[in-house]
Parts: C-alpha cells; sequence; structure tokens
C-alpha cells in the first residue's frame, strides 16, 4: 500500500480561506520574535495577572534583568534553567531572560513530589533553578542539595499584585521566604539589564526541554528548538487569525506543552495579552474572562467541562471566546454539544504531544468535527500547514494503512521535536524514514479528518497529562503488603482516562483501598495517583509473567462502566 493517499492532503481544502497551506521556515529564534514584539507594542499589555498589568515593554526589562543576573552567576548558553511555577509572571520573565542568554528552559509541573524533581533536575543538568515559595519549601528545599543546581530564587505567587485584598483563589497564601534562596524580585532589582548579557540565539538553538514519559517508562527531555516553537506558534496565529485586537486567556498549564506554545509562544509572537490566573478555578476563570474578553483559549476538556458545572454558570458571559479550542485528551462529543447549548460557544478539537511542539491537527475555526461512525470518535482535526502525516501498520511502519483503516499516526515537518534528551537509542527508536511515530492509532476519512481511535502504548491520558502505569507500580510497590500490583487506564467521562491499580496483597495485615490510594497521594503528583484499586488474589499473567494489562484494562472498563466512572 502507497502512501498517496496522505501525501496528495485531501485535508488541505478544509481549510478556512485565510490559512495557507504552507509557512516559512522561521529564521529567528522565540527571543528574538518576543523583543520585535516588545519593540512593536512597548505599551501593550503582555501579561494580564489577575487585575494586574505587565506591559511588553517591562516584561522585556525584566527578562533582561534576569539575563543580567544568570551572567552574574555564570550560565553560559546551552545551560539549564529549571521553572518550578504555576501559571505566575515569573514563569515568564524566567524563561524570557534565560532565552537572552541562550540558556535553555526546563519547565517543571508543580505537582511532581521530592523523587520525581529528584529525577528531572538530575536528568536535566539544571544549574539554576526558580520556585515559588512554597513548592521550595515543601518539595525541592530537600531535593536540590543532591543535584546540580547551583543557584535558587524563590517568588510568591502575590508578586506583581496590588497591594491589599488578594483575589479568592489566593486567599490565605502566606509569603514563605527562605535564608537558603534569593528573593527573584529583590534579585531582578539589584541589576540591570546589560547588552553582554544578552547572547546570539540562533533558530536551530534548544528553547526548552520539556519532560516526556516514553517506554522505558523514565521521563525524557524531548529537545524542542526555538524554530520548532516558533513554527507553531505561526501555526496557532495563523489559524486562528489573531491580530492585535485578541488576547489569549491561560487555562492550560505554563509547564505544559499546550500552553508553552498556545498560550506563551502565541501570544508572544503576536504580540496580545495573555491572561494567568495561578492555576485555574472555575470561578476566577469566569470572573476574569468576563473582566478582560480574551478571544482565543486552548486547554483540556476537564476545564471546560469545570466551568459548565459551576452553580450559575448558565447566567456567564464566554461570548468573547470566538477561538475555543481543546487538546491533550479525547473528547466525548456529548460535552462538546453541552458546552455549545450553554454558552453558545463551540470547542474545536486539537491534537498534539510534547514531540510535535503541541498542534499537528486543528478543527478548522468555524467548523464542527464530524464523529467517525465506526467508533464513535470525535475527529481530532486535519493536519496543520507544514505538518505531513500519515497512517502506518502498527506491525511494520514502514507500509501505509488504506484510507478508513486504523494505524498509528506518524509526522513530519518543522515542529517535531530534535530527540530525548541524552538518549540517542529513543529517540532513534521514536522515528521511522524521518517520521515521528505517534504511538497513537488513528483513522483518516476520505476528506482528511483524521479521529484518534485507540493508543498502541500502555500510557494513561490523564487530562491531557501522560502517567506510565510502571511509575505508579513502582509506589505500589514500595507498600509492605503489596505483592504484586498493575495499573492501567480506564474511561472516565471527566479526565478522559482515569488511573486504576490491580493489586493482589500479602498474607496477613490487609490495607484498604482507601488506605492505599492515600498511600499513593502522599508519594505521587495529584494526576498520577491511582483513583480506583481492585484488590485480586492474583494478577492474570502472561507465560513469561508479563500482567495481562488488556484483561485488566477490560475488567477495568467494565467496572468502570457500572460504577459511572
Amino acid at each position: 500500500m502507497s502512501f498517496s493517499a496522505y501525501d496528495s492532503k485531501p485535508w488541505l481544502k478544509l481549510y478556512a480561506d485565510r490559512v495557507p497551506e504552507e509557512l516559512p521556515l522561521p529564521q529567528e529564534s522565540m527571543v528574538d520574535l518576543f523583543e520585535a514584539s516588545a519593540r512593536r507594542v512597548p505599551e501593550q499589555d503582555a501579561i494580564r495577572y489577575f487585575d494586574a498589568t505587565i506591559s511588553f515593554g517591562k516584561l522585556d526589562d525584566l527578562a533582561g534583568r534576569f539575563a543580567a543576573l544568570l551572567d552574574v552567576y555564570g550560565v553560559e548558553k546551552g545551560d539549564r534553567v529549571a521553572v518550578y511555577t504555576q501559571n505566575n509572571p515569573q514563569f515568564l520573565i524566567a524563561q524570557y531572560g534565560a532565552w537572552k542568554r541562550g540558556a535553555i528552559v526546563v519547565p517543571i509541573n508543580p505537582m511532581l513530589k521530592s523523587r520525581e524533581l529528584d529525577y528531572h533536575l538530575n536528568d536535566s543538568g539544571a544549574r539554576v533553578l526558580v520556585a515559588l515559595e512554597s513548592l521550595y519549601q515543601d518539595v525541592a528545599r530537600g531535593v536540590v542539595p543532591g543535584t546540580g543546581v547551583e543557584h535558587v530564587l524563590t517568588t510568591s505567587e502575590l508578586d506583581f499584585l496590588p497591594a491589599g485584598e488578594p483575589p479568592a483563589n489566593l486567599r490565605g497564601v502566606q509569603r514563605r521566604r527562605s535564608g537558603e534562596a534569593e528573593d527573584l524580585v529583590e534579585a531582578l532589582g539589584g541589576v540591570e539589564p546589560s547588552p553582554s548579557a544578552r547572547v546570539r540565539v540562533s533558530a536551530d538553538d534548544p528553547a526548552y526541554l520539556v519532560y516526556t514519559s516514553g517506554t522505558t517508562g523514565k521521563p525524557k527531555g524531548a529537545i524542542e528548538t526555538h524554530s520548532s516553537i516558533a513554527f507553531n506558534s505561526r501555526v496557532y496565529q495563523a489559524w486562528m487569525q489573531i491580530g492585535d485586537e485578541d488576547s489569549v486567556f491561560g487555562v492550560a498549564p505554563l509547564f505544559h506543552i499546550t500552553g508553552l506554545v498556545g498560550h506563551a509562544g502565541l501570544a508572544g509572537v503576536a504580540g496580545v495579552p495573555l491572561v494567568l490566573f495561578h492555576r485555574f478555578d472555575a470561578e476566577e476563570a469566569f470572573r476574569l474572562i468576563e473582566k478582560w474578553r480574551p478571544t482565543m483559549t486552548i486547554g483540556a476538556i476537564t476545564a471546560f467541562i469545570a466551568l459548565m458545572n459551576v452553580s450559575g454558570s448558565e447566567t456567564r458571559d464566554l461570548s468573547s471566546l470566538t477561538k475555543c479550542y481543546s487538546g491533550g485528551a479525547p473528547i466525548a462529543p456529548s460535552i462538546t454539544e453541552q458546552f455549545e447549548e450553554k454558552f453558545g460557544i463551540y470547542v474545536h478539537n486539537a491534537y498534539g504531544l510534547t514531540e510535535t511542539a503541541s498542534p499537528t491537527h486543528f478543527v478548522p475555526l468555524g467548523k464542527h468535527a464530524p464523529v467517525d461512525e465506526g467508533t464513535g470518535a470525535l475527529a481530532i482535526g486535519v493536519p496543520v500547514p507544514g505538518c505531513e502525516a500519515r497512517l502506518v501498520s502498527v506491525e511494520d511502519p514502514s507500509l501505509a494503512v488504506p484510507v478508513g483503516e486504523p494505524g498509528e499516526f506518524a509526522a513530519r515537518g518543522p515542529m517535531i521535536f530534535s530527540g530525548y534528551w541524552n538518549k540517542p537509542g529513543e529517540t532513534e527508536k521514536a522515528f521511522q524514514d524521518g517520521y515521528f511515530l505517534t504511538g497513537d492509532v488513528a483513522v483518516m476519512d476520505e476528506d482528511g479528518w483524521f479521529y484518534v481511535v485507540d493508543r498502541k502504548k500502555d500510557m494513561i491520558n490523564v487530562s491531557g497529562y501522560k502517567v506510565w502505569p510502571r511509575e505508579v507500580e513502582d509506589v505500589l510497590y514500595t507498600h509492605p503488603q503489596v505483592k504484586e500490583a498493575a495499573v492501567v487506564g480506564v474511561p472516565s467521562e471527566y479526565r478522559g482516562e482515569t488511573v486504576k491499580a490491580f493489586v493482589a496483597l500479602k498474607e496477613g495485615d490487609g490495607v484498604t483501598e482507601d488506605e492505599l490510594i492515600a498511600y499513593a497521594k502522599e508519594r505521587m503528583a495529584d494526576y498520577k495517583y491511582p483513583r480506583e484499586i481492585a484488590f485480586l488474589d492474583e494478577l492474570p499473567k502472561t507465560a513469561t509473567g508479563k500482567y495481562l494489562r488488556r484483561e485488566l484494562r477490560d475488567h477495568g472498563d467494565r467496572e468502570g462502566a457500572a460504577h459511572g466512572a
């Protein structure tokens, strides 16, 4: 079977009139493009943080100060700077400042616990850590001495807000300064932007190490170049027709590839405001949408479900969000229908991975995604400009599959990452003939719509966050009563998938489901710990001792359906 069905790109006829079939390759770095925006619209709001604002000119100045600070620290081009915050202005200050210095930004999920943070800092070789005070005190303080981190800067979510009563979702937050770390705002005030701190950064230089999970179960740092991030930021800008009158609502977390590209990258390149509010809170989201009237957002479907479920939400005004997208987790067609019925806003589907710098597929703006008759899956959209997409045989990725038949989705283009950090073997296995193998099984119809219908790998997708079963199992195995543990993903209307564990206990004093869930919750990020645990006398295994995950998953699906998971 040839690849001609995909090479002919039938999806191009579905593009909106103003969306080009191709986009030029970026010739400048992301920091070059941000600085161009700061020169073009210096007085424009770059950040709207709750009710406060920071202009592009001010953000550029603060980033220049951070770069000067890194210069004092001896940070050189190619060094890594880890950022361990929520959706706060300090994330962007550190990001653009690190890029001015030629450093690589390592976004750290603020939900990670000690053992996870230790791995990320050591694997990336980060020399500098910027962390919220609470995250430093509760997690990072005990981890940093065992890493190569030489300088720690802490900051508060209350910084950059006016004096007085804080926003509702920050009430009760207290400053937690540490004598062992520098205060970021004070340190920035002690230096001035310096031309000598600004080094030349090319489009091909690495911009981020974004950690994702892989077939070994260990997180892998995906190397995202300035070019790949800039290209897909431009894809967002062109696809959604972002102009000076637009603004971006920061639903997705900035440490996640969706937030990095669909929020920070898009706003910085287009020179438009980005609305941030620390972390998602449905009530605060409504208030800020009604105050700032943002036009574009993209986030996990769970955020949109949360908005629908707020008491009195039917009276709230979301009409400004005319460019509304969701990606990162499967979406039930009924959810988009309910959201549109309630708010008059259609949530367009999107698809992308860390390794693809967010989007490879978007539903065209203004179009409703079709539903695959055979599987009931909502279309993820059509390939974006520059994305060469094909479906290949799961058994032999050198072979194409016919239109309408399921195959592993493979992609090639300027948005694809350049490899895994210090893992050449893993990088080689991820590609076939220059195409990145996503591990997702999809179908393409004759019009060029794509539908993700299955997952090749055992990865669990919880609200867009990837969970590797072995990582959860490793924690469960540390409990003294656990004899066997196997983890699978089961359907969840709210999260797309949720984590379920099957456990066989040792003889003797038992442990309850609630006790074991609490044990896991204390030791891993909130999205990773199992929400359900089923106890079996013995877990089903193959003759070679491998757990029969499909059998367990089918068992979990049946129980989930019975209990309305």
